[in-house]
C-alpha cells in the first residue's frame, strides 16, 4: 500500500514540474522515415493535419491551419507519428504564414526526398483575412 501511494505521489509530481513528457517528445520531434514498400509504383500519399499552430511574429497572436500535404514517394515514406510532433513543434515558434509552409516543405523534401510533394497551409480567418499558402516539389 505504502510503496503505491509513493509511486502515485512521484509520478503526480514529475507531472505537475518540469517539462511534460509530450512536451520533451515534441521538442526532441524530427521527421522519421521509413522504406517505401512500393519503389517503383506511383502513388500518392495524403496527409491532413488539422491542429497545427503557430504564432504570428509581428503581434504574437496566435494563428491556427489545417495542413494538407500530398506526396508521392520514392525511396523513403514518412512516418506519421514522427510528423504529427514535428509540426507540433511550430506551437510556440514566431513565424509567418508563408515562411512555416515552406519551411515544412523543405524539412519535408530533406528527410524522404519525395518524387513529388505539395503542401497547402490553410490558415485560419484571422481579421477578417483568409490565408492559403501552396507550395510544391518536384525532382
Amino acid at each position: 500500500m505504502q510503496s503505491e501511494q509513493l509511486a502515485e505521489n512521484s509520478t503526480a509530481t514529475s507531472e505537475t514540474s518540469g517539462v511534460k513528457y509530450g512536451e520533451r517528445a515534441i521538442a526532441e520531434g524530427e521527421l522519421i522515415t521509413f522504406p517505401n514498400p512500393r519503389v517503383g509504383r506511383r502513388y500518392n500519399v495524403n496527409v491532413t493535419l488539422p491542429e497545427f499552430t503557430c504564432k504570428c511574429p509581428f503581434s504574437g497572436y496566435p494563428d491556427f491551419a489545417t495542413i494538407h500535404i500530398t506526396y508521392v514517394p520514392d525511396e523513403r515514406v514518412v512516418e506519421l507519428k514522427a510528423l504529427k510532433l514535428y509540426i507540433n513543434s511550430y506551437r510556440d515558434r514566431y513565424i509567418s504564414h508563408e515562411e512555416s509552409v515552406n519551411q515544412i516543405l523543405d524539412d519535408f523534401v530533406a528527410a524522404c526526398d519525395p518524387l513529388e510533394v505539395h503542401i497547402k497551409g490553410d490558415f485560419s480567418p484571422r481579421g477578417n483575412v483568409h490565408t492559403v499558402i501552396e507550395v510544391t516539389h518536384k525532382k
